[in-house]
This record gives structure tokens, C-alpha cells and sequence, in this order.
């Protein structure tokens, strides 16, 4: 709020903004004092003036995090994948720093190290989070930070998208392999996975009352992009649902680790190497086009927005492009 007042023959005008120094100047006309002070306020609303050291000198980086775990994270769908990633790197010594003293070089700093054992693409991920919390810091609690301290931490991630299709045979070992396990779901999963395409985690959140077996569909009510999506199913699928009973209201009541570590020791000595679970997603996407559905009709089953996304996910199997041609 700007303060403005006569003294002998000028215009005196302080403009004072939380988490900003105080400033001030004298005008001989009262308009170019008013002038002046519209134009210092916006440019504190465009956090354009210096900030107060003082505030940022009573907050740590571990204080500032610590409230975008308790306040942010919680509410966010990937919640307890960002709060390990976040509580990780509480361990760092840069979170013991005041914000007043953090500077981008001390980020450019931790970045080098971390790529001396992960890669570009992994760092950029566990660095997403910290990049967002800065944001919100700036934009919703006032936090008097020029600028987000990790805008001009160049990091170039290498595109390694993935094209791993099943391979000939490889279908049959991988459900044989599902079979070793105790837990008779896991075969339920991994084939659902590819009549569906499916992400791993609509499929293990997926409940019966989104289950529409007179329709042959089911509703995913908000997937990764936060949009809703209704998916028909294909014979294999909705035979797959009907044969399970409703012992619990989550179809495949199932936890992601333990899917995970079912996966891993399954595909041990089955000889199918660098087959991850959501390349079934890949592998049921090309199954869709190669059936002769339209890109609009894949990307209504599949969620995608984007039709470049979409045909990252499409691989077309080379066996079947040579039958083609010949």
C-alpha cells in the first residue's frame, strides 16, 4: 500500500509490500507521485522489486519443503512416489541452507553430482517436484523469491523413448511365467493389461461400480492427464472380469510394489530381457491399430490427448509390415 504526503513544497510517497525492502521517493506534482506509486505496486506484484532478506533469512530449504510435503503433496495423485522422492533429498546438505543464500549455481551443483549415477531423464523427474514447489512458494504463500531458483538449471534429458513389443513367443512364456506365482491375480493383471492398455495404476485402482459388464466397458474416473475416460472392452477382457469374484470392492486387489516385485522375480529365467509393465501398454496400443482402428478411436480407449503421444505408443510389428509387402 503506498503512503503519500506533503512535506514543505513536495510529494513524499513510500510504497511498502510484504516480503519487499520499503521504498520511497519525493515528487514535486501529487500525479507523478501517485504515477509512480501505481507503477512500484505492480511491479511488486510481478515480484520485480528487491526482495526482503530478512524473510528468506528466517526459512530454510528443508522448512520450505517440509510445507509442500505437509500441504501440496499429500493432495497430488502421485503422492507417495514425490514424498520419497522429496524426503530423499532432505538428506542433501543444500537443505540446510537459508533462501536467502541458495543461489542457482548451488542446484547446478547438485545436479553434477546426481549425474554422475542417474541419468538426465530420471534427475529431471525427481527434480520436477522441488521446480513446482518453488512455484507454488512464489505464486500462492508469498514467499519473496525473485525467481524460481531452478528456471535456468539447464538439463537436457535425452529422448530414450521405448519401442519393446512382445517378440514371437514371448507372450506365451511371460503367461506361463505369471502362473509360477502364488497369486493367481498377477495372470489376471498382465493379460488385462493388454486387451486394455491400461496404466498400471488404473488397473490396481480400478473398483467394481466403474465395471460395466452389460455394456462391455469400464469408466476410469481420472486418470494421469486428469481426464475421465470410458474404455470397451474386448471379448478376452470382459470374459476376464466375469470370471472373478467380488471378494473385495477393487477388482484386482493388489499393491503396486507387490506387483512390481512379482513382475521381477517372474520373468527370471523365462529369457524375455528388458520387458517392463508398461510396455504392454505399447504392446496393446499397436495391437489396436493393427486390428484397423482409427487414431481418434485408439486415443478414446487409450486417454491420450495428443496425437503425437499417441503414435510414441504405436509400433508396428516389422514381421507384419514385411507379410504386407510381399
Amino acid at each position: 500500500m503506498a503512503a503519500i504526503r506533503k512535506r514543505n513544497d513536495r510529494w513524499q510517497v513510500q510504497v511498502r509490500r510484504k516480503g519487499f525492502d520499503p521504498v520511497s521517493r519525493s515528487f514535486l506534482l501529487k500525479t507523478d507521485a501517485l504515477e509512480w506509486a501505481r507503477e512500484v505496486e505492480r511491479q511488486a506484484d510481478r515480484h520485480e522489486l528487491a526482495t526482503d532478506r530478512k524473510v528468506l533469512g528466517t526459512i530454510t530449504l528443508r522448512d520450505l519443503i517440509e510445507r509442500y510435503v505437509d500441504c501440496i503433496v499429500k493432495d497430488k495423485k502421485g503422492a507417495e512416489i514425490e514424498t520419497i522422492i522429496l524426503r530423499a533429498f532432505l538428506r542433501e546438505p543444500i537443505c540446510k541452507k537459508l533462501l536467502s543464500d541458495i543461489t542457482i549455481k548451488d542446484f547446478a551443483s547438485y545436479r553434477d553430482k546426481r549425474l554422475q549415477t542417474i541419468t538426465a531423464k530420471s534427475l529431471k523427474r525427481q527434480l520436477a517436484p522441488l521446480r513446482h514447489m518453488f512455484q507454488v512458494a512464489i505464486d500462492e504463500w508469498g514467499i519473496p523469491l525473485r525467481e524460481n531458483p531452478l528456471d535456468k538449471v539447464k538439463l537436457k534429458a535425452r529422448d530414450n523413448r521405448r519401442e519393446r513389443r512382445l517378440k514371437a513367443g514371448e507372450y506365451e512364456k511371460l503367461i506361463k511365467a505369471t502362473r509360477t506365482r502364488h497369486n493367481p491375480l498377477i495372470e489376471k493383471v498382465v493379460v488385462f493389461a493388454i486387451e486394455t492398455a491400461m496404466r498400471r495404476g488404473e488397473i490396481l485402482n480400478l473398483c467394481w461400480d466403474q465395471v460395466d459388464l452389460k455394456r462391455r466397458s469400464v469408466t476410469i474416473l481420472e486418470s494421469k492427464n486428469g481426464y475421465s475416460r470410458t474404455i470397451p472392452l474386448t471379448p478376452n477382457a470382459a470374459a476376464l472380469l466375469q470370471s472373478l469374484g467380488r471378494q473385495n470392492d477393487r477388482v484386482f486387489p493388489l499393491t503396486a510394489n507387490g506387483l512390481k516385485m512379482a513382475w521381477g522375480r517372474m520373468l527370471e529365467g523365462t529369457g524375455i530381457e528388458d520387458l517392463h509393465f508398461h510396455d504392454l501398454r505399447h504392446e496393446a496400443i499397436s495391437r489396436f491399430f493393427e486390428m484397423g482402428l482409427t487414431v481418434p478411436e485408439v486415443a478414446s480407449i487409450s486417454g491420450h490427448r495428443d496425437t503425437r503421444m499417441l503414435l510414441r505408443y504405436a509400433h508396428a510389428d516389422p514381421s507384419k509390415i514385411l507379410d504386407k509387402l510381399a
